[in-house]
């Protein structure tokens, strides 16, 4: 049980016997232990020096067990510290390793992988392999042919772990079904989500160890190619690049029942909410309507009456009011 701190089998039994006395002399341990004299008297200093005993001064000499609350907690501590300070060297060993992988082996930094299965794999793989953050841009098509049919379970684990995931989603994904009831369970579990128009590509990076990104050719349906970037210059790059576009995306806003209020005093409704989130980020009629599950006739409808009630008569003018009345 406390080989964690440093204690050999013998020398907790030592400890365990000295416990049971408080005090002992070297004499009475080798009776409870069945040990020679020179281990028995080994294994008592050595408890001496880890401060779970102190040794008299008197003849026989008495080995005192001390407090184990306060002994064993102050052993802890000590480890606690010393653990700290091996992260503190593995992560400057890291960033030594990084750098000398970028030059000292070029080709082994992109990695190509094929057949949709595989992909799949290898993007689970970077899931669970990752420890504090998961980015990324999202648009079809996917490898995964249930994508946004249903939660994604690796995500949903993560979260629960406290790995962070920021997603940007492309506005083409408003037209893909479930789509916003997917990414809304993200978001109650903690997910961040953002919506902008024309993502460059798909992308996934995992901390700032390694991305994927996939193999796509014009007109490609599924995904059956990626590849996988490592530490280097590029992957530096698109850890950049996702920032960037995180920094001009539309939040998606997770809405609970009822209504919100918005800072002026007026009267937020959840499907307004969802719908200005929608208009902000460049959806039109037919995809917010798909998003929503309404038509584009309801879509029309809404806009009309957002129109009237925040004086607009753009879709433009609509999102820089509700901007500044702190709606989107």
């Amino acid at each position: 049980m406390l080989e964690a701190i440093g204690l050999g089998p013998q020398d907790e039994e030592v400890y365990d016997a000295l416990v049971r006395r408080t005090q002992a002399t070297v004499t009475e341990i080798v009776h409870d232990c069945h040990l020679p004299a020179s281990a028995a008297r080994r294994i008592l200093q050595s408890l001496v020096e880890l401060g779970l005993a102190t040794r008299s001064t008197g003849r026989p000499v008495r080995y005192v067990a001390v407090s184990p609350d306060s002994s064993l907690e102050a052993i802890l501590r000590e480890r606690e510290r010393q653990l700290d300070g091996v992260r503190t060297h593995i992560r400057a060993l890291m960033d030594v390793y990084r750098a000398s992988t970028r030059f000292a082996h070029p080709g082994e930094l992109i990695e190509v992988v094929s057949g949709r299965d595989e992909v799949n794999h290898r993007w689970v793989q970077l899931q669970q392999d990752t420890r504090f953050q998961m980015r990324g841009f999202d648009r079809p098509p996917y490898a995964d042919p249930q994508e946004h049919t249903e939660s994604n379970p690796v995500e949903l684990q993560l979260l629960k772990r406290g790995v962070k995931y920021r997603v940007v989603y492309d506005t083409s994904v408003l037209e893909l079904p479930g789509w916003l009831e997917d990414v809304t369970a993200g978001m109650r579990h903690g997910e961040q989500a953002r919506i902008a128009a024309d993502l460059p590509m798909k992308l996934a990076i995992s901390d700032d160890r390694l991305a994927i990104i996939p193999l796509l050719r014009a007109g490609d349906s599924v995904v059956a190619a990626s590849y996988l970037i490592h530490a280097s210059p590029l992957l530096d790059a698109l850890c950049a690049l996702f920032e960037a576009v995180w920094e001009r995306s539309v939040p998606v806003r997770l809405t609970g029942s009822g209504v919100e209020t918005s800072p002026d005093g007026g009267e937020l409704s959840r499907d307004e909410e969802r719908l200005l989130t929608l208009l902000a980020s460049g959806a039109t009629d037919k995809a917010a309507g798909r998003a929503l599950g309404w038509s584009e006739r309801t879509v029309q409808r809404h806009i009309t009456k957002l129109m009237r009630r925040l004086g607009a008569r753009t879709r433009f003018q609509i999102a820089m009011e509700a901007t500044r009345r702190g709606w989107i």
